[in-house]
């Protein structure tokens, strides 16, 4: 694998640590199964392009991409809170409702980037080069988002939206509106997984309306890669796993489809996706052949 390959993959690494870390808050916090992703990580890139091309400050224009994806997260709570329809179904009913309301906003199936201002713009002139700036820039917005998760989640009001997706009736019992805990938990989920999809959109070039195909297998595949890496409990080493495990799992895509001897290609990508996720799950319970002839050797 090549320099450019290398940095590439840890660029996308960072981008989808955000949506890792959307997903753990869903998944693991909430306990909250959540397809909405599929959804807000394009209307992140959609409403971040559509405004950059009308003249919106690239910063701007993110900031509304993650209030989007933040919306986008409290609908599928108040489907599944107020109206009571299952929280699997109800994310994907916003999913698919997302990808009429993407290609609404961005009133075409794509918008290109490449001659436009973005969030990597101001950086162009300390002289570095799109390869290094794109890694450096990633790097510091999920180190920031990830410090502020970390710290949220240690705060009363994190340490009750976890007691909600532990025990949601013990935690009703110590007086936590857990109606309410669950759409701030889901809307700061949507929210972390659009600004991903923003930022995807800024430092590839365009926004398309099928860049979220997949975001969920992808963000599932980070965080049990990082778990599977920090045994410790705990939730600021729970933060750092989801962001470590993203980097890795886009090395061990990058190495998988460069590797000459597998022979495969781009076209591969959600094969090789599909494997290494069911790999993850599948081996750390694994039974080992030799555990029950050890015990039958010392039992003799």
């Amino acid at each position: 694998m090549n320099l450019v390959s290398f940095l590439g993959a840890i660029e996308i690494g960072l981008v989808y640590a955000l949506v890792a870390l959307g997903i753990y808050f869903s998944f693991r916090i909430l306990n909250f199964p959540d397809l909405t992703v599929d959804g807000s990580f394009p209307l992140g890139a959609a409403v971040a392009a559509a405004l950059i091309v009308s003249g919106v400050d690239p910063y701007l224009a993110t900031l509304f991409a993650v209030v989007a994806g933040a919306l986008a997260g409290l609908v599928t709570a108040v489907l599944n809170l107020r109206f009571g329809i299952l929280h699997l179904l109800a994310s994907i009913l916003t999913m698919i409702a997302l990808y009429s309301i993407n290609l609404r906003i961005m009133g075409r199936p794509n918008i290109a980037l490449i001659t436009e201002p973005t969030v990597l713009t101001p950086f162009e002139g300390l002289g570095l080069s799109g390869l290094y700036l794109k890694p450096l820039v990633g790097l510091v917005v999920v180190l920031v988002v990830a410090g502020l998760a970390a710290w949220f989640l240690t705060t009363n009001y994190g340490l009750g939206m976890r007691a909600t997706g532990a025990n949601p009736r013990m935690a009703r019992a110590q007086g936590i509106a857990t109606a309410k805990v669950t759409a701030v938990g889901m809307a700061l989920s949507n929210a972390m997984v659009a600004l991903g999809g923003a930022l995807f959109a800024q430092m590839n070039g365009f926004a398309d309306v099928t860049i979220g195909t997949g975001t969920i297998v992808v963000g599932l595949a980070a965080v049990i890669a990082g778990e599977a890496i920090f045994r410790a409990r705990g939730v600021v080493i729970a933060v750092v796993a989801c962001v470590v495990g993203s980097i890795l799992y886009r090395m061990a895509i990058a190495l998988a489809l460069n590797a000459d001897a597998l022979g495969l290609k781009a076209a591969d990508l959600n094969l090789v996706t599909a494997i290494l996720v069911a790999l993850a799950l599948i081996l750390p319970g694994a039974r080992n052949p030799f555990k029950s002839l050890f015990r039958r050797g010392g039992d003799a």
